[in-house]
């Protein structure tokens, strides 16, 4: 449970989407897979295996799954690889390939229910879903190429987030095979995550039922009833989607949808959904977990906190097995760490404890912070702190904080309604706001009371769970509280470290003088600083939780301070050096040998060519091969040329050289052979005419907590040039950022972000602007907007590169385009020759709009068009000679509401016959 294939996409792991653009050999039971770009080839089983249903039954299950091996034909540990819920074997290609060129052997599946595989879904049962794994495990004893430690006993580590953390953790205590697990944001015990109770000394039949996250589960679990659709891999027969359970149950068990219809009907547990969770959690066999384990826990996760990972690693402690922790700065709410450094551990840990090659694990605490910049002095950075010794959530200290102890009345409105608002489940972006005081959370008068700290005269850190002791009394049998601690600035701004909130049912409390229970405060990291308060908030209601129906009223008060745990003894990365001042002699070698090297390169640049100085790019004779490469070029003998004004459409299938031509061309690589130049200067790392070139590659990155404007005045400042060179003004116009430009980046949406980043990369108004998928992540309208700036900033007689892979937008705004296939050209020429002119296109439009006749007039009157009128869905043009971005600039300039201009396949009908051609 957990959305794995979400965890995967906000850690950057990008997908391809255009179609055949990668020719790829599948052989089913034996066949490889030569990968596109890659210095050493991967080879790929796909199979299907039967299954039982489960122990003892005459029916299976059909597992879709994928082998792979590097590197020759020895023996060598092998992973197994788990996805999460709601995705599939699919989404882990990438990783198991990574795995796989590492020396190990990969066995990735789609789980009971999800992808290709028959079944359904079972929560991680022992007698389905983990029982599989172990028949995985039998499966790889019998493979040539795996490590045995005896007869069927093979060398296997088991890795996967969420859905695929816990089947990890599960099939460590079921099955002694397995030597080494490293689950990521996982449960430790899955009806304590579903049904939390902060009020210690209860028990999860006294939990308050997490609703959102469930729904939000058992939503996308309903929508995998049909499976993914697609088609079997070649020469294989795809099984068919299994049959249905009740109507809303996907492809849930029946005992699970009729546990989550009982629970969300009454809005609380009952003992029977209790016990059917509990056998679903490595809890229940955690004195069988006795393996060496990675824990990586996310610090940004209101669906599995870090008391989740808690419990595993002091579970697996006790069995005198190896453990370290991981709070990673992410999770199932989002976050800014992606998941490179994670898979880097994780690979250390399975060679340290599966190859035994005695590679450094890392610290056993570890837990990322934010804080200081990088180099370039306007993006922030994640440093980690660690610890020889995992601290627990109750630190190595802890500090009392007295907090203000009146009693104070507060309601619970019938019905639960409106709910008080910690967080939206799921939602990364907002669930950041948080660092920045950006008023996420909401808590209604009537509905909160609150006790303040006095100002710290000093600045404290915590790190694990507060607990405080607070006394309850209602004018019903029950309370349900939510408690929160907010970080209160001296001007009065609050902030939720992680948008965190711990909730608590009190039985009894309508006894005489109420009930006095210990609460325990979400696990977090958190400094706050010198003059900040502490505030203790008890709310009645919050949105992702169930409330009780009744209206009712509470007393509620403080009992004593909060115990505030912190770990002083944790190092932080990056801290000045010292102890370590002998270093300083090499880094003064260093540089003066850098600068005696970099005087070298800069005396053997060719001098530039006059004829060239008005040609924005030209290459020629471009070559790169990569090192291990050795019969293959990521770009071989390419060359073209980009002249004023145009918008450039830089095409071709993942691992084609697009990237590799890119950064060469903005100085990050050198070429083999060839050459570049921009305005006649040829191309070296720190080129002064490259101050004339604005680049939008993969993102950029922003100091969350400043508005849009001054991270583009710190970047600005950084460049060292002069203020008024900056043309902020006509940068932003173009961008369009509008008042979000005076916001915090934290409150950004993505298409925002990506406006910004454009923005960024306009300043100066450099000649030449390059944009590496643009349109990354933004909805159709977002989409549309960014298709304007290009078009409206190479009208004003400047050029743009765009590199995409959304063919019907760069259709639209590019009016000439680079094919590239395997590293070489092609074909290169104006859009409208490449895709045949002439056509007639259909310009949609937003509902509403009743100006079509007129701007149908004056479009039939410009020259390139030799029709145009008003239809019922937009407007019909038949173009004679005008390019599309042309009609799309003259669209923008009449103010027509453009949603989308068809024939949206032409340019992939041209694409994809041309790749197919260079390919033959």
């Amino acid at each position: 449970m957990g959305f794995g294939g979400a965890w995967r996409r906000w850690l950057t792991r990008r997908r391809a989407v255009l179609a055949g653009a990668v020719a790829a050999a599948l052989l089913v039971g034996g066949g490889a897979v030569a990968v596109a770009g890659q210095p050493e080839r991967v080879h790929r089983e796909d199979r299907f295996l039967d299954l039982p249903e489960s122990a003892g039954s005459p029916e299976t299950v059909r597992i879709d799954t994928s082998f792979f091996t590097a590197g020759g034909s020895g023996r060598r540990p092998a992973v197994l690889l788990a996805h999460g819920f709601g995705g599939s074997k699919d989404e882990l290609r990438s990783r198991a390939e990574e795995l796989a060129r590492h020396g190990y052997a990969v066995l990735t599946w789609s789980a009971r229910g999800f992808g290709k595989s028959t079944g359904q879904i079972g929560l991680n049962q022992p007698e389905r879903e983990v029982a599989d794994v172990s028949r995985l495990v039998d499966w790889l004893a019998q493979r040539p190429e795996v490590q045995l430690d005896g007869p069927g006993d093979p060398r296997v580590g088991v890795t996967g987030a969420s859905y695929g953390g816990a089947v990890s953790l599960l099939a460590a205590g079921y099955d002694s095979r397995i030597d080494a697990i490293a689950p990521q944001i996982t449960w430790f015990d899955l009806a304590d995550a579903l049904f939390p109770q902060a009020a210690q000394g209860s028990s999860a039949a006294d939990g308050v039922f997490k609703k959102l996250w469930a729904g939000i589960f058992f939503t996308t679990g309903s929508s995998a009833a049909f499976g993914d659709g697609s088609a079997a891999p070649s020469g294989s027969t795809a099984p068919a989607a299994p049959a249905a359970g009740p109507v809303g149950c996907g492809r849930f068990r029946e005992e699970l949808c009729a546990m989550y219809n009982r629970v969300a009907a009454a809005g609380r547990p009952d003992a029977d959904a209790v016990k059917l969770l509990e056998h679903s959690s490595p809890a229940s066999v955690a004195d069988r977990i006795k393996v060496p384990t990675l824990v990586v826990q996310g610090q940004q996760d209101s669906l599995f906190p870090l008391d989740q990972g808690d419990r595993i690693a002091k579970a697996v402690a006790a069995n005198g097995a190896p453990v370290a922790v991981d709070w990673f700065g992410a999770g199932h709410d989002g976050g800014q760490e992606t998941s490179t450094r994670a898979d880097a551990r994780v690979t250390a840990w399975f060679d340290h404890y599966l190859r035994g090659t005695g590679a450094d694990t890392g610290p056993a605490f570890r837990v990322t912070r934010t804080g200081g910049v990088d180099s370039t002095g306007f993006q922030a950075v994640l440093r980690g702190a660690d610890a020889g010794a995992y601290p627990g959530l109750d630190g190595t200290a802890r500090q009392e904080v007295a907090l203000t102890d009146r009693e104070q009345r507060i309601a619970n409105p019938p019905g639960g309604a409106p709910p008080n608002i910690s967080t939206l489940p799921g939602i990364g972006a907002l669930a950041q706001l948080s660092s920045v005081g950006a008023g996420l959370s909401i808590d209604f008068p009537g509905q909160f009371a609150s006790f303040d700290s006095q100002p710290l005269g000093s600045a404290l850190h915590l790190t694990g769970a507060p607990a405080v002791q607070v006394r309850v009394k209602a004018d019903t049998p029950e309370a349900v509280l939510f408690a929160k601690l907010y970080d209160v600035a001296p001007d009065g701004k609050q902030t939720l470290p992680q948008q965190l909130v711990a909730p608590l049912r009190v039985t009894g409390a309508d006894a005489d003088g109420g009930r006095t229970v210990q609460v325990a405060l979400p696990a977090v990291d958190h400094e706050f600083p010198a003059g900040h308060r502490l505030r203790l908030v008890l709310a009645s209601t919050d949105l992702a939780y169930a409330s009780p129906a009744q209206a009712a009223t509470y007393t509620v008060s403080a009992v004593g301070p909060l115990s505030v745990p912190t770990v002083p003894g944790l190092r932080t990365e990056a801290a000045p050096l010292p102890n370590r001042t002998w270093v300083l002699p090499l880094v003064a070698l260093a540089l003066g040998a850098l600068l005696v090297l970099a005087r070298r390169r800069r005396d053997t640049t060719p001098a530039p060519d006059p004829a060239l100085a008005d040609v924005p790019l030209q290459i020629t004779g471009l070559a790169k091969k990569y090192k291990g490469a050795t019969d293959r070029y990521a770009v071989r003998d390419l060359s073209f040329r980009v002249e004023t004004g145009q918008v450039l459409g830089l095409l071709g299938p993942n691992g084609a050289g697009k990237t590799t031509t890119l950064r060469m061309l903005m100085g990050l690589i050198r070429p083999d052979a060839g050459e570049i130049r921009v305005f006649g200067h040829a191309i070296r790392p720190g080129a002064p005419v490259l101050s004339r070139v604005g680049a939008f590659v993969e993102g950029a990155g922003f100091l969350p907590h400043l508005s849009g404007r001054a991270n583009l005045e710190s970047y600005w400042a950084a460049t060292g040039r002069p203020v008024e060179d900056a043309h902020f003004a006509e940068a932003l116009e173009i961008a369009g950022l509008g008042e979000a430009l005076e916001r915090a980046v934290r409150t950004y949406s993505q298409g925002m972000r990506q406006r910004l980043a454009i923005a960024q990369a306009m300043l100066g108004l450099p000649d030449l602007l390059i944009l590496d998928e643009p349109t990354n992540g933004l909805d159709p309208p977002q989409i549309r907007e960014m298709r304007e700036v290009m078009v409206r900033y190479a009208a004003a007689g400047r050029t743009v590169i765009v590199s995409s892979h959304l063919l019907a937008e760069v259709e639209q705004s590019c009016t000439h385009l680079v094919v590239m296939e395997r590293g070489q050209l092609v074909v290169a020429g104006p859009t409208t020759e490449i895709t045949g002119a002439g056509e007639q296109l259909l310009v949609s439009v937003e509902p509403g709009f009743d100006g079509g006749e007129a701007v149908a007039e004056k479009l039939a009157a410009l020259d390139g068009i030799a029709q145009a009128q008003a239809v019922d869905a937009g407007l019909l043009v038949r173009l004679d000679g005008l390019p599309a971005s042309r009609l799309t600039a003259e669209l923008v300039r009449l103010g027509v509401p453009v949603t989308g201009i068809g024939p949206q396949r032409r340019l992939e009908d041209a694409f994809l016959s041309l790749i197919r051609g260079a390919g033959a």
